[in-house]
């Protein structure tokens, strides 16, 4: 896992046991100013997460992300100049040691499986990212997916009765369901529910 290095105190150094510690490395992607001020100070606040750019609109996500390769996207599903959810297939193509969280005021489970199938790893509200976008961060680079609440009830009502008629792939990441987090690749995806969906925004 790349990142910056904290630096050490002659103590650490002379201690060959130690762990070094590294922060997370994020690109931040709001095209709202005031919102990506308010997610910026949020993320910059916590000891362990370094916001090494921000992008306004999808090119610039593009080109930070190849330029700087973080740990974690932070991503607005609602981005400018093209499709999110195009973006977040195309960058785990390019770089999948990238882990793209999504941030919405979408709570549609629709939207959510989309982003979920297209790569991403956390999907969250945006009227709870200031209690949940750190946890959500540090999950990412765990290989843990993280749901808003609302949002996981939501998915987990789509759910057939029957979950024999909606056979589902195995997962290496497949986990007991807890409150906030949903295992990868353990969402069947509806075709009645999805393909007719609006594009997200």
């Amino acid at each position: 896992m790349r990142g910056h290095l904290r630096l050490a105190t002659p103590a650490d150094r002379s201690s060959s046991d130690s762990p070094v510690e590294r922060s997370i490395r994020v690109v931040l992607a709001e095209d709202h100013t005031l919102m990506r001020r308010s997610l910026r100070l949020l993320l910059d606040g916590q000891d362990d997460v370094d916001v090494v750019a921000e992008a306004a609109d999808l090119a610039a996500v593009t080109r930070n992300v190849l330029r700087h390769q973080p740990e974690v996207l932070v991503l607005d599903l609602g981005m400018p100049k093209g499709s999110s959810i195009e973006v977040i297939r195309r960058l785990r193509e390019q770089v999948p040691r990238t882990e793209i969280v999504v941030l919405t005021m979408e709570d549609s489970p629709g939207i959510a499986q989309r982003a979920l199938d297209a790569g991403a790893i956390g999907f969250l509200l945006k009227d709870s990212a200031d209690t949940e976008l750190p946890e959500a961060v540090r999950r990412a680079t765990r290989g843990e997916e993280y749901l808003s609440p609302r949002v996981a009830a939501r998915l987990e009502a789509m759910r057939p009765q029957d979950a024999s008629f909606w056979p589902r792939e195995p997962s290496a990441r497949s986990e007991p369901l807890r409150s906030g987090s949903w295992p990868r690749s353990t969402v069947p995806a509806r075709p009645d529910s999805i393909s007719s969906l609006p594009p997200a925004r």
